[in-house]
């Protein structure tokens, strides 16, 4: 069986990490898209091992968690009835970040439901090792996950953010015209309705007030979507199966923690976590599979 050099694949996964989708990284690297996808499949799984073998026993204080909303081969209102239930249209991503060092603690491809938001705490609380701040968005299922999990041996708080709604109460259209423009601009907005304010909401124990914040996590959804190809809105770089996604999201991970040098930190998540003492390279990651 023919096995791709190791530059070859470095130039492959350098690509993938750099946000660049599969055909354009089978022209850059003059393989075919089968090549990269394979590659893609075993890195990934390498990297989903070295990931739950090296991040844990966290002294990590404080964590921020988030969702950040994909699809896989269609959005949920697209998917063909015959394929409804075969791991195909919305998917989320749940995140978990060390508000200090910035390492992505922990990850959950599933659904945003209650189901998915107890697994991902479950994985959440099996890396850290003492009693954490963690602040999380106002979803309502974080209640019951966190609870579940961590107990009363918690300082959690939620932080809600509120917005415009679409069509205020007791608003007057002064035309015809006017309700219809205000319609057109609903239906292509893909941004949030206008920001109000935040309310902060004290879960259990004691968080520090001034740290409650999903700042951190919410630019970390940015990098994923700046980096990973499927992640980009509005373009056919979309996942068309599920563990090909999990895959490329195990394979941004294993970079931003270990490779990636954090501007503010101007070292990696990883090292500013005492996980290692060097910057990982490509290469590196590439003999996780050897």
């Amino acid at each position: 069986m023919n096995k791709l050099p190791t530059a070859k694949r470095v130039q492959i996964i350098s690509c993938l990490v750099e946000g660049m989708s599969l055909r354009a990284t089978s022209r850059i690297a003059d393989v075919s898209i089968n090549t990269v996808t394979k590659l893609l499949v075993d890195i990934g799984k390498a990297c989903q091992q070295f990931h739950d073998e090296t991040v844990h026993s966290l002294t990590t204080q404080r964590i921020e968690a988030d969702e950040i909303w994909s699809f896989v081969y269609a959005k949920e209102s697209n998917v063909p009835e015959e394929m409804k239930g075969n791991a195909v249209g919305d998917i989320w991503t749940w995140t978990a970040i060390d508000a200090d060092s910035k390492l992505m603690v922990s990850y959950y491809v599933g659904n945003r439901d209650a189901q998915s938001a107890f697994e991902f705490m479950c994985d959440v609380k099996s890396r850290v090792k003492n009693r954490i701040q963690l602040t999380t968005d106002g979803l309502k299922v974080y209640l019951s996950a966190v609870g579940s999990t961590f107990g009363k041996d918690i300082d959690f708080a939620m932080l809600k953010k509120i917005y415009e709604p679409e069509n205020p109460k007791g608003a007057k259209m002064h035309n015809q015209r006017r309700a219809a423009e205000i319609a057109f601009e609903q239906e292509r907005r893909y941004s949030p309705a206008p920001f109000i304010k935040t309310e902060t909401i004290i879960v259990s124990g004691t968080p520090d007030e001034k740290k409650i914040s999903t700042s951190y996590v919410e630019r970390q959804n940015l990098t994923m979507r700046m980096h990973m190809r499927r992640f980009t809105r509005l373009t056919n770089g979309f996942s068309k199966k599920l563990d090909n996604h999990c895959y490329a999201i195990a394979l941004h991970f294993v970079y931003y923690n270990f490779c990636k040098i954090h501007k503010s930190l101007r070292v990696t998540p990883a090292m500013q976590a005492g996980l290692t003492k060097d910057v990982m390279s490509i290469e590196d990651i590439v003999n996780l599979l050897d």
